[in-house]
């Protein structure tokens, strides 16, 4: 809810209301210029909100068009698309990425993994010991980064206990959600290569 402020008072960071009068003029014009900035500023946020909305439903719409040429259909947003202008100067690319978190039973595999290498005793590779350690780093958020326990699973090793591990890595990855990512590219004329048009205001 809005806080109702009165004609020629203007409210101070700690929420009371100062006269007008009794502020510095330098202070007043701060204050209009922070704020018609802001004001534009939000403008254009809501003006890019409704552009990605409204360029990723036709994205999504042309993606069915061209697929029913083959009688298929596949609703949605889902999968990583490029589109190509017919001169090949353009690129729009959408991007798909899915939020994944590992379940409890993320525990139960850092377990097994745990009593392989106490199994191997002497025979475990320090390098692979170092390897589990930095996979089940958390972050700063506490979390486990999911790429690197991944990594794991890449290596070839024949123990019935590590596949196991293995196996119980892939059962604790949940998919939370996804996030949609909307990018155009321009071709440089010169090597040939696609160049971002940055969309970040701080990059202009």
């Amino acid at each position: 809810m809005t806080k109702h402020i009165p004609e020629g008072y203007r409210e101070n960071a700690n929420g009371c209301l100062v006269p007008e009068d009794q502020i510095k003029p330098i202070d007043l014009l701060r204050d209009e210029l922070v704020l018609s900035i802001i004001e534009k500023a939000q403008a254009l946020r809501e003006a890019m909100t409704a552009f990605k909305l409204e360029t990723m439903g036709e994205i999504a719409d042309f993606v069915d068009l061209s697929a029913a040429e083959y009688n298929v259909k596949f609703g949605g947003s889902k999968g990583n698309v490029q589109l190509h202008s017919f001169n090949g100067r353009y690129r729009i690319a959408r991007a798909v990425s899915e939020h994944r978190v590992f379940d409890e039973r993320i525990q139960a595999a850092k377990t097994l993994i745990d009593e392989c290498i106490k199994n191997w005793s002497d025979g475990a590779d320090s390098r692979l010991m170092a390897m589990v350690d930095h996979a089940f780093r958390t972050n700063k958020q506490g979390r486990i980064d999911i790429n690197q326990v991944l990594s794991l699973r890449s290596l070839d090793i024949s123990d019935e206990k590590w596949k196991q591990a293995m196996d119980a890595i892939a059962d604790a990855i949940q998919i939370t959600g996804s996030s949609q990512y909307l990018r155009i590219y321009e071709r440089n004329e010169k090597d040939g290569g696609y160049k971002q048009l940055p969309l970040d205001i701080s990059t202009l």
